[in-house]
């Protein structure tokens, strides 16, 4: 597993405002955490794709992906304190934009 200092930050771009950011080891896997935020659909196969936008914080960089999410029951062997319905993300890369405003 990544440690602290080698997690970088990652902010939701919406109509150029940057609402919330998400911290990874690498960019895709905050935005599986960004697409679990998604309102989710009964199954995967019912999901509407929609896409995000993060920008890796300090640099111009803002990473695209195509993300969906959905809701699942959870495993039979969960710990107690998990609901027995847990959101499921995922998400596919379009590409990498530069920004040359910030």
């Amino acid at each position: 597993m990544a440690r602290d200092s080698d997690k970088r930050n990652f902010a939701l771009r919406e109509d150029g405002d940057e609402s919330s950011v998400f911290s990874g080891g690498t960019p895709r896997q905050a935005a599986l955490k960004a697409a679990r935020r998604l309102d989710p659909a009964d199954s995967e196969d019912d999901a509407d794709r929609q896409e995000i936008r993060l920008r890796e914080k300090g640099t111009h960089k803002v990473h695209i992906y195509e993300a969906w999410a959905w809701v699942e029951e959870a495993p039979d062997d969960k710990p107690d304190w998990m609901p027995g319905d847990i959101t499921k993300g995922n998400v596919s890369k379009q590409g990498v934009e530069h920004l040359d405003d910030i």
